[in-house]
Formats: C-alpha cells, sequence, structure tokens
C-alpha cells in the first residue's frame, strides 16, 4: 500500500519533464549560474535579518556585562562603551563636557550602550576635545558594536578634531542623546 519514494521523485521529474523545454530549463539554470556570484556582494542589513533582540539580549556583550554607574573616570563606566581616547573626566572635564581651554569638535561619533542599573539602551555621542596637547590621562580603548572607517558616524578611530581652527586633540567625552526605544 506504501507509495516509495522513487515513484513520487519519477511523477515529479516527468511532471516537470511535460512542462518545460530543454532550452527554458537550460536557461534558468544559466541565469541562477550568472546571478549567483552577486547575492554575496547585495547589501544587507543582519541586524534586521536576526530579528529584533529584546533588551537582554542587545546587554549580553563583554563591556556591558562588565559596566559600572559610579566611576566616570573608569573605562568600565557605561556611557563609554564605544569610547577611544583620553577621558576628559579624568583631565579636568566631565563625561560630556571639555576642560578649560579645550574646545568641542563639531563632529561626533555614536554609539549605544546599556546602562546596568535600568538595562535599557543609550545614544551616545562621543565629541572629541581639541585645541590642546594630549592629556595622557585615562586612555580607553572600548570597541563595543565600533564599525570599519568606511562607516564613520560609529567608528571611533578618527580623530574628530576637523573644521577647528586648532586640531589637536585633548581628550573625547560621552553625551547622553536619549533612550533608544
Amino acid at each position: 500500500m506504501g507509495i516509495s519514494i522513487d515513484r513520487i521523485g519519477e511523477k515529479l521529474v516527468r511532471r516537470l519533464a511535460g512542462h518545460t523545454s530543454r532550452r527554458g530549463l537550460l536557461s534558468r539554470v544559466g541565469l541562477a549560474l550568472a546571478a549567483a556570484p552577486v547575492f554575496p556582494v547585495l547589501p544587507v542589513n543582519r541586524a534586521h535579518a536576526q530579528g529584533k533582540p529584546d533588551r537582554g539580549e542587545r546587554a549580553r556583550t563583554h563591556f556591558t556585562m562588565n559596566s559600572q554607574t559610579k566611576d566616570d573616570t573608569k573605562c568600565d563606566y557605561w556611557r563609554y562603551c564605544g569610547v577611544d581616547g583620553n577621558l576628559c573626566a579624568c583631565c579636568g572635564g566631565g563625561p560630556h563636557t571639555c576642560p578649560a581651554g579645550a574646545v568641542a569638535s563639531t563632529t561626533s561619533w555614536v554609539g549605544t550602550c546599556v546602562n546596568p542599573d535600568d538595562n535599557k539602551t543609550y545614544l551616545i555621542a562621543y565629541r572629541d576635545c581639541c585645541g590642546k596637547p594630549a592629556c595622557g590621562q585615562c586612555h580607553c580603548d572600548n570597541e563595543d558594536r565600533d564599525t570599519q572607517l568606511y562607516v564613520p558616524q560609529t567608528n571611533n578611530d578618527i580623530i574628530w578634531c576637523f573644521g577647528l581652527d586648532n586640531m589637536q586633540y585633548h581628550c573625547s567625552t560621552a553625551a547622553l542623546v536619549g533612550e533608544v526605544q
């Protein structure tokens, strides 16, 4: 009584052969072979491809699991998840203010950091303070969610002092922009 896989396969192949010409089949196979190498080049938004993670899943980076909210002069302060440079909080300024004599850059790079106290994700604008020699204190190189140079708005390796009279780097700030929904 059982129908074998061979019989099902034979029926499908015969039906395909009865409704498709050889030239049509060869042209489709040729088109597929010609188009296949292009697919890896197409832009893909991998964040959306994985589905929207919940806040707990977003928080599971090495930096976020070890961050703190009390001491803004330490590299593990929660706002510094994407900072690369000397912390202005150690150089006479604050986590979001430049020290006296330094000028905030007109441009910034951004990152999203998770506050461990409320487990919410916030948008942080990192801005370099310029116009004075490098502070040299509290150097941090956190690369949580850092991107390649060809995506400059989220890359922390660029000195963002361009557009100012004195482009000399001094320190970096981390201003809270708002909560990410």
